[in-house]
This record gives C-alpha cells, sequence and structure tokens, in this order.
C-alpha cells in the first residue's frame, strides 16, 4: 500500500484572485502580499513558500532570488504605463493633441497603480529599492517621468513653460499620479479619483476649465480606440 507524502508548506492565506492561477503568478501574489505587509527586510522565501503552499525548492524554479520577485513586482507597477505612454506619445499632434495626450496617460498610470497586487508602489521609496540591482525598474520609472515632462511642456501654457523645465514638470506630474498609492492606504480608489488626478496633471501645467474639459473628452475618445472599444475618428 502507497502512502501519499503530506504537502510541504502551509495553506495560503489567501487564495489566487482567479482559478487556475499559474505557480509563478500565485508566488508573485503571495511575495506582494508579504512585502507589503511585513516589508521586504523581514520577508524570506521560506515565507514566501509558505504562504503559497509549495516547497522553498519549487519557489527556486521560478525565481533565483527573492529580490528578482521584487523587481517582477516593481516591474508590473511601471512597464504598462511605459509601454501606453510611448503609443499615445506617437500620435501628438498628428492624432491627438498633447493636453488630451498628457491626460490619457495619467489616466493609464492611475489604473495601473490602482490595480497592482497589495499597492506595490508602498515599496517605492524603501531602501531596499535603491539597491543597484533595482536599477532597471528606476531607469524605466525614469522613462515614464521624462515622457510626462516631455507631453507636460507641449501642453502647458507658455507662462508654464518658461517658468519650468521639462525635468522639473515631469517629477512633479508623475508624483501627482502616483498620489494614488496614497489613497490605497485607506481606501479603494474610485473612477473621480482617476479623472481628479488626470485633470489636476493639466492644471498644474496652467490649462483652465474649458481646455481640461475638451481634453478630457479627447482621451476618452483616445483611450477607447487604443483599447478597440470606440472606432478611429
Amino acid at each position: 500500500m502507497t502512502t501519499t507524502r503530506p504537502r510541504q508548506g502551509r495553506p495560503r492565506h489567501s487564495q489566487p484572485s482567479e482559478p487556475g492561477t499559474s505557480a509563478r503568478a500565485q508566488i508573485l501574489d503571495a511575495a506582494g502580499e508579504l512585502f507589503v505587509e511585513r516589508g521586504i527586510a523581514a520577508t524570506s522565501t521560506r515565507m514566501i513558500a509558505e504562504r503559497v503552499g509549495v516547497r522553498q525548492a519549487s519557489l527556486y524554479y521560478h525565481f533565483a532570488t527573492k529580490d528578482d520577485i521584487l523587481a517582477e513586482l516593481l516591474d508590473t507597477s511601471v512597464r504598462p504605463s511605459l509601454e501606453m505612454v510611448e503609443q499615445i506619445q506617437a500620435l501628438v499632434p498628428a492624432r491627438t493633441s498633447a493636453a488630451a495626450a498628457l491626460y490619457a496617460v495619467a489616466v493609464m498610470d492611475v489604473r495601473t497603480l490602482s490595480s497592482t497586487p497589495y499597492n506595490i508602489g508602498t515599496l517605492y521609496l524603501l531602501p531596499e529599492v535603491r539597491a543597484e540591482q533595482f536599477d532597471a525598474f528606476r531607469a524605466e520609472r525614469g522613462r515614464l517621468q521624462d515622457s510626462y515632462g516631455t507631453l507636460g511642456a507641449l501642453a502647458a501654457t507658455a507662462d508654464v513653460a518658461r517658468g519650468m523645465p521639462a525635468e522639473r514638470l515631469g517629477e512633479l506630474l508623475i508624483q501627482l499620479v502616483e498620489v494614488v498609492i496614497q489613497i490605497r492606504r485607506s481606501r479603494e480608489p474610485e473612477a473621480a479619483d482617476t479623472d481628479a488626478i488626470a485633470s489636476s496633471c493639466l492644471r498644474l501645467c496652467g490649462l483652465g476649465e474649458p481646455v481640461v474639459t475638451a481634453a478630457r473628452d479627447e482621451a476618452r475618445i483616445l483611450l477607447g480606440r487604443l483599447a478597440g472599444t470606440a472606432p478611429h475618428v
């Protein structure tokens, strides 16, 4: 008679959000929860494996180190926005205004940060993320910030553009968008928050309410087109 060996590790505290989630995705999910809950330094690969309910060796099949897990989590918080901003920038000025492009980028970035598991954005400023192994993440976030500066400078009024270099404007705009990370600490962001943040980006560029309203309407068409839910116009 054969006996079944007990499964190593304890059951997950929370089940994956969807049935059929891959082991790699479960590891990322559990690690994100633990990193935010306990901090990076206080979380070990053994803890992550136990949270998933697998052997530690199985975790190493997918990720060589804890830093590799963190790097991929950080990438999920910036890469979608960076890919989207590159698509949108290519449409300026031939097919969309800079103001609408900036609004659309802010909306997509807020949505990305609102959907990252366990509010991974809270880890951005931790000392561990300044280490050399996360240079790629910081470089990608820097590219995203530069894109904000470029679009902001194109959209800004003459007075704002003269008084604020694109680099500084990009820094302020990305920080404004990332306020959604702080919102998530106390409640789930709503659609009204997304619009308020994106509209505030335009106001920071000196744009008045009529221009903000027009840019918002144009951006909604643009986002629908990019998502394949609206016809090309």
